[in-house]
């Protein structure tokens, strides 16, 4: 559970740290940024004392000291808004194809000690459908990311490239919706389905919000790696 929480924690971090960076301007602000990324990334096998780990966080910390004195930390900063909200897409989008069982419907098939084929017919077409809501809502966030990161001004990609837009977006209303509003559309959403599910499946196995998330909590590490593998 402590690297559970010491990830989540660094996870945490990271929008308020590249936040910050964009707002600073300054080199080594975003290679702190990028530095806390890369903890969220390796933080299980570091806390294990695995010496590839120490090696690699070693060689990624040298190599952010070298950025950070140039402008290119900064816009480094515009890519996990884009990869790391796609590639979550990804992962829920692709269970929806045969054999894979839809993603939500795991996770509800787990916290009801049974399989995804054995949950009642409303449920699975419900969970199936939210996972598709899912990957469609975190596709158009990344969607957004890209578009905003390529108009940012300064330092957005067709700026570096020597083409101005038109349209520039000042980087610091890009960094307000790339490293923070993104998660509070998030958050919305994930409290939002759970009112409506709650009024549409009233008998499920917990009592409040709070309880859901302990549920959530109990699966455990493992379950969770294997989620996403």
């Amino acid at each position: 559970m402590h690297v559970a929480a010491a990830r989540i924690a660094c996870a945490l971090a990271y929008p308020l740290l590249a936040h910050w960076a964009s707002q600073d301007g300054r080199g080594w602000v975003a290679a702190l940024a990028l530095g806390d990324l890369a903890l969220v990334l390796l933080i299980e096998p570091l806390l294990c004392r695995r010496g590839w780990a120490w090696g690699l966080f070693a060689a990624l910390l040298a190599g952010l000291w070298v950025l950070s004195r140039t402008p290119h930390a900064q816009m480094l900063l515009l890519a996990p808004p884009v990869l790391f909200v796609g590639l979550v897409a990804w992962f829920f989008g692709r269970t929806l194809r045969a054999p894979r069982e839809p993603l939500i419907s795991r996770i509800v098939a787990a916290m009801d000690q049974c399989t995804p084929a054995q949950l009642p017919a409303p449920l699975y077409r419900y969970t199936r459908n939210l996972t598709a809501a899912w990957a469609v809502l975190l596709t158009l966030l990344a969607l957004v990311n890209g578009v905003l990161a390529l108009v940012a001004v300064p330092d957005g990609v067709l700026d570096r490239l020597g083409h101005p837009p038109a349209w520039g977006v000042p980087r610091e209303q890009w960094s307000l919706i790339a490293n923070l509003l993104n998660y509070g559309v998030v958050g919305g959403f994930f409290i939002g389905e759970y009112a409506l599910r709650h009024r549409f499946f009233p008998n499920r196995p917990y009592r409040n919000f709070l309880e859901f998330l302990q549920q959530m909590g109990r699966l455990g590490p493992s379950f969770w790696r294997g989620l996403f593998s």
